[in-house]
């Protein structure tokens, strides 16, 4: 006697077009870009080097880095940095327990790249935006470094920040 299991035949393999990327490996690459966008601002920050220079070490050291994350590498830091006086407010009233100046600089700049995105209506979801922050702060930060994050992040989440409208080299708005 058959089960229903025999009687079915397997459901053909979903076929993906040629170049076409996975859910998971595009994940994987905003992550990467987030990473790569993240050491970049890092460096500026403490050593105020170029940010080409930075980011183009930044490439070499984890090549092959493809072309969409260089794209976003390139977006989020030229956004951050055109936009740090507006964003560094954001983030100083959602601490105010902690000086932006006293802050570590790996948790200032996770801040900084998430109340970037955070801010960018076209951008990840909030939830994305937040666990990646998280991520990176536990990864790079200190033993706290994901909790404060964390705090820090919902509570601008919850103001729904806005930045001023400038174009990206992309021609993206970042900011209605």
């Amino acid at each position: 006697m058959a089960t229903d299991n025999q009687d079915r035949a397997p459901a053909p393999k979903k076929r993906r077009r040629r170049g076409a990327v996975s859910s998971e490996e595009m994940a994987a690459r905003r992550h990467q870009g987030r990473m790569l966008a993240l050491q970049t601002l890092y460096e500026i920050d403490l050593t105020g080097h170029q940010p080409e220079e930075v980011m183009e070490r930044a490439f070499e050291a984890h090549d092959p880095v493809t072309d969409d994350v260089i794209s976003q590498v390139e977006q989020l830091v030229s956004g951050v940095l055109a936009r740090r006086g507006e964003i560094d407010p954001i983030i100083a009233s959602a601490a105010p327990a902690r000086a932006l100046s006293e802050q570590a600089a790996i948790e200032r700049n996770v801040l900084r790249l998430a109340t970037f995105e955070l801010a960018n209506p076209q951008g990840a979801p909030t939830k994305v935006v937040i666990n990646e922050a998280v991520e990176l702060a536990k990864n790079f930060g200190g033993e706290n470094s994901g909790k404060f994050v964390n705090g820090v992040l919902r509570t601008i989440s919850e103001q729904r920040p806005t930045l001023s409208t400038i174009e990206t080299g992309d021609g993206i708005d970042i900011a209605e």
